[in-house]
C-alpha cells in the first residue's frame, strides 16, 4: 500500500473567482483527486484544506457543494491548529500583508496570491520577518507556467532569438461599465482607495515573467491612466474610477548581449484582436515568436519574407502564413496546480522553491516604480532588494 502523509492548509480567501477556481478547485481540490503529491521517497502527500471566511454561508455552501470537509469563520482558532502548517491568502491587497504576518507570527508557512502588499517598504519588511521567522514562503507566479511562456522560455533557452532585441506586449480586454452589461471584473478593481490600478495588479504580473521569460528588468517609464471615470458597482450604484484602468510601460531588460527594450499595454477598455488576451511578441536577430496563453509560434530568419513599403496597391502577402506553431512536446497542467504542487514539496522535504515573498516584493517595487514615473514622467532605474 502506498504511503500517505497529510498537510493541513488554511485557505482564505478562496470564495473569490480566483481563489475558488485557480487555488481551491483545480489545484488543492485536483491534487487531492490525483492521489497527492509524490514526493521523492516514493509516498504521497495529501492537502487537507480548511476554508475560512468571513460569511459563514457562503464558506459553508462552497465546503459542501466541493466536498470540504472542514470550514469555519474563526480565523484565530484556524491559526492555533498546530495540524495545520500552512496559510494561504488570495483576499484583498489591503488585508495581506496583516494577515500574511499574523500567519508567520503563529509559525505557519505562507503562501499567497500577488501582490503582496500595495507598498514596497511593507513587502520587503514582510519578506524579512518570513526569514527571521524561518517559515517557508511564497507567492503566486502563474503565468510562468503557462504553456505558451514556457514554450517562449525554452526558445530562449535553445538561443534561438540570437540577439534578443525587443519584446512587445499586449494585454486586456474590454471590461464593461455595468450601464450596458454586467461588470466582469469587481469594482473594487477601479477605486484606488481600496487597493484597485491596473499599474498595481499587472506590473508585478510583468516583473516575474519578463524577469523569468526574458531577462531581469533594471529600469520603467510607464504611464497610468484613468480612460473611464464612472462605472457601477455590484449593487448597480455608480461610483467614481480613482484608479487607473490602463497602462503603457515600456522596460529595459539586462540581457546577456546588451539591453533589450519590452513594451507592455495593459488595459481594461480595449478591445481584442489577437490571438489571445495576453500575447507576448519576441524580436531578434536570428528568430522571432509570438506567445499567448497556451501557443506559441516561430518565425525563424529563413523563413522571413521580404514586405516593400507601397501604399498604392493592396498588399498582398499573408503574413500569419509564415510562422510554425511552436509543438508541445510534453504535457502541460494548470500552471497554479504545478505550483502549489512545487510548494508543497518544498514546505515537505525542502524541494526546490524559487518564488519567495522576496520576489513578491520585486513584483510591489515595479508596480511602485511605475506609479512614479506615470506621476513625474520620467525614467525610474530599479535598486537592489536586500532582503
Amino acid at each position: 500500500m502506498t504511503k500517505q502523509a497529510r498537510i493541513g492548509i488554511i485557505m482564505h480567501g478562496v470564495t473569490g473567482r480566483m481563489g475558488m477556481n485557480q487555488h481551491l478547485i483545480r489545484s488543492v481540490l485536483a491534487i487531492r483527486e490525483q492521489g497527492g503529491v509524490a514526493l521523492s521517497d516514493g509516498s504521497f502527500l495529501m492537502p487537507d484544506p480548511i476554508i475560512v471566511g468571513r460569511n459563514p454561508d457562503k464558506i459553508e455552501a462552497l465546503a459542501k457543494k466541493h466536498g470540504v470537509e472542514r470550514y469555519t469563520t474563526d480565523l484565530d482558532a484556524a491559526l492555533a491548529n498546530p495540524d495545520d502548517t500552512i496559510f494561504f491568502d488570495a483576499a484583498s491587497t489591503q488585508m495581506r500583508p496583516g494577515l500574511l504576518r499574523k500567519a508567520i507570527d503563529a509559525g505557519k508557512h505562507v503562501y499567497s496570491e500577488k501582490p503582496v502588499s500595495e507598498g514596497l517598504e511593507e513587502a520587503v519588511a514582510l519578506a524579512r520577518h518570513a526569514k527571521a521567522k524561518g517559515v517557508k514562503n511564497g507567492i503566486v507566479h502563474d503565468k510562468l507556467d503557462l504553456p505558451g511562456l514556457l514554450k517562449l522560455r525554452r526558445l530562449r533557452d535553445l538561443g534561438y532569438f540570437g540577439k534578443m532585441l525587443s519584446v512587445k506586449g499586449e494585454f486586456g480586454y474590454w471590461v464593461f461599465t455595468g450601464d450596458d452589461l454586467t461588470p466582469q471584473r469587481p469594482s473594487w478593481n477601479y477605486r484606488a482607495e481600496d487597493g484597485g490600478g491596473m499599474i498595481s495588479d499587472m506590473l508585478c504580473h510583468w516583473r516575474y515573467v519578463l524577469d523569468n521569460v526574458i531577462a531581469p528588468v533594471k529600469s520603467v517609464s510607464c504611464l497610468g491612466f484613468t480612460h473611464i471615470d464612472t462605472r457601477l458597482d455590484e449593487a448597480g450604484k455608480r461610483f467614481k474610477a480613482t484608479a487607473d484602468d490602463a497602462a503603457y510601460a515600456t522596460f529595459l531588460l539586462d540581457g546577456p548581449d546588451g539591453e533589450i527594450v519590452a513594451h507592455i499595454n495593459s488595459s481594461w477598455c480595449t478591445r481584442v484582436r489577437r490571438d489571445d488576451l495576453v500575447t507576448f511578441q519576441v524580436d531578434g536577430t536570428h528568430g522571432s515568436a509570438v506567445a499567448g496563453l497556451h501557443s506559441c509560434v516561430a518565425q525563424h530568419q529563413v523563413n522571413t519574407p521580404k514586405p516593400v513599403w507601397n501604399p498604392d496597391e493592396p498588399n498582398t502577402l499573408d503574413f500569419y502564413a509564415d510562422w510554425e506553431e511552436v509543438p508541445d512536446n510534453t504535457v502541460f497542467d494548470n500552471g497554479f496546480k504545478v505550483q502549489w504542487e512545487q510548494f508543497l514539496r518544498h514546505v515537505a522535504e525542502d524541494g526546490p522553491w524559487s518564488y519567495t515573498l522576496e520576489e513578491g516584493a520585486k513584483g510591489v517595487q515595479l508596480a511602485e516604480a511605475g506609479y512614479q514615473s506615470s506621476k513625474e514622467r520620467r525614467w525610474i532605474d530599479l535598486e537592489d532588494l536586500e532582503i
